[in-house]
């Protein structure tokens, strides 16, 4: 297909882990949804190698009965991560590259209707520490994108809900919404997708977009709920027949597709039916959506638990807030909005597509980005971006970050930045040396709410070295923590006496360099990537 005019160059990316969309901006700044090479608006998340050849997407989904071997799934759950969690054909994968392939695809895909990418925005769960964001940067860096900036999935979907409420109003469609009457408006975000889950509460006036609390889980989503069906169906055809479908990599691979298919149908009937083949053996047999609800009811809980949580950490209570939002495939399910209803006594929002707005919100925070910038030589109206130039986001953090201080009883965390702070944000700390004639101190940097520091990430670790010989114990060393409001963490620790400083801007345990990032860009981009 030839390229089109009026391209931006600037794309969003939802990296999903069970499916992945794409959006760019038009020329009067309105995020659109750009389809696949098959026509489709959403890729699925799955990989299917052989040699130097990778199947992404419908094909691949297809084919990972036939070869579940060969077939990465939900591979966005190991991120961060120094492998995938099997070895795909033999070999040893790290997530971040597998990640990158579905990015590769999706470019090109991109590139062959639009022209050159220039810039991209990519999200991931609000949930995700340090580690798995600069994986998921990787990951980009690998695919040959040039990441403007990573951005929350549940902050993307906000600003694309407020965005398209002010488009509706025939306002300006490059402006955002607040109350009828102008004031500002507070809305809960519950992301339930297909491996992650998330919630925040947001803030949002004409200029100004905050999110005041963020919580989550990063290995609870739509996966779960398929593992309860697949069990189930497991146990039923074991019961009749005395083996175990699940000891088969295909007859597994069959049992997952099913799951998915009982969980979409029930979402609209009461009833289905279920199917199971093994060892040339068949069971066929009714399910019910009560059945489903009984059986992944804990799951549900767990995402209750956590939204009230959050509403309770943002200081507020549901009497104000405006808005419930419903994000992620795993929201069409009826007990999910039935749960909604009932937490909130509010009917939730789901105007938009489940599927698709995120990536809608990652584009509008590139061209939001971009206007700052300058955006010189893109095609966006300049009134679009002149509403933009002044528009501020405020993100929080989703981790508190700490470093290892050493007590009687071990080591602990003290926390300086606690989660839920105002991003970006700077905090010092006075420590002191634990013994006489000190040289160095080892600092550890963590994230995690917990007291004991083995049972929190640690996220990196640095040395302030060459303190003055024969310093008394408990003398005084103050630690600086800055995390940036992309995300970004640096820590410097300084002898006050001195002034000698060692800081570090934080490489993760087991992350790639730069000259191996560029070595896998390379490979990635010799590889067949359909």
């Amino acid at each position: 297909m030839a390229p089109q005019a009026e391209f931006t160059g600037l794309i969003g990316i939802d990296l999903g882990t069970t499916f992945s969309c794409v959006a760019r901006l038009s020329r009067e700044g309105v995020p659109q949804t750009i389809p696949n090479r098959e026509g489709e608006l959403i890729t699925p998340s799955v990989i299917v190698l052989e040699d130097d050849i990778a199947v992404v997407g419908r094909e691949a989904k297809r084919s990972e009965c036939v070869y579940p071997e060969h077939t990465a799934v939900c591979v966005k759950r190991d991120m961060g991560g120094m492998r995938y969690s099997r070895s795909i054909a033999g070999k040893i994968y790290r997530p971040e590259i597998l990640s990158a392939m579905i990015l590769k695809r999706i470019k090109t895909d991109v590139e062959a209707r639009f022209g050159p990418v220039k810039h991209a925005v990519i999200t991931v769960p609000a949930y995700f520490d340090d580690t798995r964001r600069k994986a998921t940067q990787d990951a980009g860096r690998i695919a040959g994108l040039s990441v403007l900036d990573i951005i929350n999935e549940p902050t993307a979907a906000a600003l694309a809900y407020a965005f398209e409420t002010h488009r509706r109003r025939n306002e300006h469609p490059g402006s955002f919404a607040t109350g009828p009457t102008g004031e500002p408006t507070t809305a809960l975000v519950y992301d339930l997708g297909g491996g992650t889950f998330d919630v925040s509460i947001v803030r949002i006036s004409r200029d100004r977009f905050e999110t005041l609390a963020t919580d989550g889980d990063v290995r609870l989503g739509g996966r779960d709920w398929d593992e309860r069906l697949v069990n189930f169906f497991a146990e039923e055809f074991q019961r009749k027949y005395g083996s175990d479908p699940r000891d088969d990599p295909q007859s597994l691979a069959f049992l997952y597709q099913e799951a998915e298919h009982v969980k979409h149908a029930l979402s609209a009937r009461a009833t289905t039916r279920a199917l199971v083949t093994h060892n040339a053996q068949r069971l066929s047999f009714e399910v019910t959506r009560a059945r489903f609800d009984e059986l992944t009811a804990d799951l549900l809980a767990r995402t209750e638990t956590t939204t009230e949580a959050v509403v309770e950490n943002a200081g507020l209570t549901w009497a104000q807030i405006d808005r419930v939002l419903l994000v992620g495939g795993m929201t069409r399910v009826p007990q999910v909005r039935e749960m909604i209803r009932r937490l909130s006594g509010k009917e939730p929002d789901c105007s938009l597509s489940a599927d698709e707005v995120v990536a809608h919100g990652a584009a509008l925070h590139g061209g939001i980005l971009l206007a700052r910038m300058g955006a010189e030589g893109q095609s966006i109206s300049d009134s679009a971006l002149g509403l933009w130039i002044g528009f501020e986001s405020i993100d929080v953090n989703s981790h508190s970050l700490g470093i290892a201080v050493r007590t009687p009883q071990g080591y602990a965390n003290s926390i300086l930045i606690p989660k839920n702070t105002p991003l970006p944000a700077e905090r010092s700390r006075t420590y002191h040396t634990s013994s006489p004639n000190q040289r160095q101190v080892r600092v550890r940097v963590l994230e995690g709410e917990a007291h004991e520091a083995d049972a929190c990430v640690q996220i990196g670790e640095f040395v302030l070295a060459g303190l003055p010989a024969n310093l008394p114990e408990r003398t005084p060393i103050e630690i600086v923590c800055r995390y940036g409001a992309d995300g970004r963490i640096s820590v410097e620790g300084r002898d006050p006496a001195t002034g000698l400083l060692a800081e570090t801007s934080l490489v993760s345990q087991g992350r790639l360099d730069d000259a191996e990032l560029r070595e896998e860009a390379r490979k990635i981009g010799t590889m067949e990537i359909v």
